[in-house]
């Protein structure tokens, strides 16, 4: 009796052995080996892994000389899209592209990567637009007791160009007050609003153009 229990616990264990053996799927992605389980693959229905890791009939389902999945793709990207069907976070290395990461994202038939993707690509794009660059100048008419603080207080990226005195065209008692005109350029992308460099109390002018 206690050797036919024995016999059955290493049937036992020998049928979780297979079934945990079974749970694994390694993957060959360029050449380089991934090893995961067919839980995670199959996290979202009908992306591509989980369909090859399913063997389904319309798959090309080649694999190396370790039983490997073969899978004609960069390495380097799938490492966030294997992360994200782990976890469902999006961590991506600072030397990869977020573009390429979508593109595979697309391959591997995975919507909501997809679509936290392409938000955070808008909300960069938003930040850091593209574009042809032009050069824009500001004019600002102050007065002699304004010129340090407009000069100070210029920011985003606004230079100080040239300072042109044009005289006095009133006075206020015995004082004369010279009145100056300061002029400030900008290198800016095409979608970007070009907004002056501070508010101001005086004159705004507007100049367009290109440096010779």
């Amino acid at each position: 009796m206690a050797a036919a229990n024995v016999v059955e616990s290493r049937n036992d264990l020998s049928l979780k052995s297979k079934a945990n053996q079974a749970s694994w799927v390694k993957l060959n992605v360029g050449g380089q080996i991934f090893l995961t389980t067919k839980t995670t693959l199959t996290k979202e229905p009908n992306n591509f892994l989980s369909r090859l890791c399913n063997e389904e009939a319309d798959l090309s389902t080649d694999r190396d000389e370790n039983g490997a999945f073969m899978i004609d793709r960069d390495p380097r990207y799938f490492s966030p899209i294997l992360n994200y069907l782990r976890h469902g976070k999006v961590i991506i290395d600072n030397d990869l592209s977020t573009e390429g990461v979508l593109e595979e994202a697309e391959f591997y038939n995975i919507p909501s990567l997809v679509t936290v993707l392409k938000e955070r690509i808008n909300v960069y794009d938003k930040k850091n637009p593209k574009g042809p660059m032009k050069h824009i100048y500001r004019v600002l008419q102050c007065q002699e007791e304004e010129l340090a603080h407009t000069i100070s207080n210029m920011s985003d990226g606004w230079r100080f160009e040239q300072l042109l005195n044009i005289g006095s065209n009133y006075n206020y008692g015995p004082e004369e007050h010279t009145e100056y005109l300061c002029v400030v350029s900008r290198d800016v992308h095409d979608s970007v609003s070009t907004s002056a460099p501070e508010k101001q109390p005086s004159k705004v002018f507007h100049l367009r153009g290109g440096r010779n």
